[in-house]
């Protein structure tokens, strides 16, 4: 995931340095395969999401949530749906049902930004919003105009002086202190222990509040700001601290308010279109902070984010709010997953065939430090076919079952697994939650890439 051909055939799970066998084009076509996510959709009373007006979704531009008139908002946030920042004030304009359009705008570490948004903010900064047309940057300076714009919109902070304000003004703080614990043990192997015990202490005083006033939010029955500016923070602290640090932050019921919190949030239509995750956020976090310090506690859950210990492979073990490595409290439903994996594969097949490629083409000639992007790599043209029919078998094996599948492998077979299987790692490596498919999509189709890894290197 570093930008080279050679790192990329080292990642979790990769099958790189076995044999691998040639295999046969017997797929469906990608005509056919859209035929059967639309049989499959109305077996399964499933149908492509309304962007506009449906729940979150990171793929919509535009989100009316069907209120006339042409939005008053422009929302400027990361390409990647990295940027915590960036989640805050798309959370807030979800929860109020603002309506609102939105441009993509990448991350330094992911590649360039467009001359046309440099020019409005020369910085680059991300995130940015117009509101009638007036150009405003800084997170909180956008959320507060956005809080007083839009006053009738589902209010989320209490009335100036009052007591339940200044308790949401004292969390904000409490939300800062627990950023600077979480980065100070996060980013150093320095002062190992003493950076825990600070962490801890915070995060202790974290699950108090959140239990002072009932929960299961931090003002007590119904979300405020407060949840908002917390969330994207708590998100990848417990992904990180388990990753890099062998801490179960979520799971093992040490805080046990917080767990409430985060099954609250998880039961949020708003929310869950905007959560990423453990994966997408261990990878994407370092070359945001300039690196993050492992310690070897952490090795075995690690492995298993990564998809070193089977946790990748089919068949999948259970998603709930107590899995492990990745708790996910709305659960999952296999067959729906499946769909949606199937229906976004099939739906932007061509792109995502040649995106694929570039795991045997040439990495980028100007590297960049997101270790999930090499903006300027090129596709392995000369496998585009090969390519091609290995997603086809893929996205069939999602709609149909991987018993039902078409796959023949031989060494008398035309087509290069070896190929095939560089592009399905280098694909598999890049599945982005929520930027691609929600979380258990995701899996889904991180599972069938390595079903078609393993089927070619058996």
């Amino acid at each position: 995931m570093l930008g080279t051909l050679q790192s990329l055939l080292s990642q979790p799970g990769s099958q790189s340095g076995k044999r691998t066998s040639s295999f046969s084009d017997n797929a469906p076509s990608w005509e056919a395969l859209q035929q059967l996510v639309e049989e499959k959709g109305a077996q399964l009373s499933w149908q492509q999401p309304d962007l506009e007006n449906g729940p979150s979704n990171p793929l919509a531009l535009k989100r009316t949530f069907g209120q006339p008139g042409t939005p008053r908002v422009k929302l400027f946030r990361d390409h990647a749906a990295w940027c915590p920042y960036c989640q805050k004030v798309w959370l807030q304009l979800e929860e109020k049902k603002i309506p609102y359009t939105l441009e993509k705008i990448n991350m330094r570490c992911y590649g360039d930004k467009p001359p046309e948004y440099t020019a409005k903010v020369p910085s680059g900064l991300l995130p940015a919003m117009e509101l009638d047309g007036r150009l405003i940057v800084e997170s909180a300076e956008i959320m507060r105009i956005l809080e007083e714009a839009f006053p009738d919109h589902n209010p989320l902070l209490p009335s100036k002086g009052s007591k339940d304000r200044q308790r949401a003004d004292s969390l904000m703080r409490l939300e800062r202190r627990l950023f600077s614990d979480w980065l100070s043990w996060l980013t150093t192997s320095w002062s190992h222990e003493a950076n825990k015990r600070e962490f801890i202490a915070t995060m202790d005083a974290v699950d108090r509040e959140l239990g002072a006033a009932g929960g299961p939010f931090f003002l007590g029955a119904d979300l405020s700001m407060v949840d908002v500016v917390f969330a994207p923070f708590l998100e990848r602290i417990a992904a990180s601290i388990l990753y890099y640090k062998g801490f179960t932050v979520r799971g093992d019921g040490r805080w046990k308010n917080l767990e409430r919190w985060y099954e609250a949030m998880e039961a949020r239509p708003a929310y869950i279109g905007t959560r990423s995750d453990f994966y997408t956020h261990v990878h994407d976090l370092p070359p945001q902070l300039g690196g993050c310090a492992s310690v070897p506690d952490a090795d075995e859950a690690a492995a298993a984010i990564d998809g070193e210990d089977r946790s990748w492979q089919l068949p999948l073990p259970p998603l709930n709010a107590t899995s492990f490595p990745e708790p996910y409290s709305p659960g999952e439903d296999p067959a729906i997953d499946r769909l949606r994996a199937a229906a976004r594969l099939v739906g932007n097949h061509a792109a995502i065939v040649k995106f694929a490629a570039r795991g045997c083409g040439k990495p980028g000639w100007r590297p960049v430090s997101a270790p999930l992007s090499d903006p300027t790599a090129t596709a392995g043209e000369s496998f585009l076919e090969a390519v091609d029919a290995g997603m086809r078998h893929v996205a069939h094996a999602l709609l149909e079952g991987v018993d039902a599948s078409s796959l023949h492998v031989s060494d008398g077979e035309k087509l290069p697994g070896d190929a095939v299987v560089a592009s399905a790692e280098y694909l598999r490596d890049r599945v982005g939650v929520p930027r691609d498919l929600p979380y258990p999509a995701a899996r889904q189709l991180r599972a069938h890439l390595n079903w078609l890894i393993g089927s070619l290197t058996a």
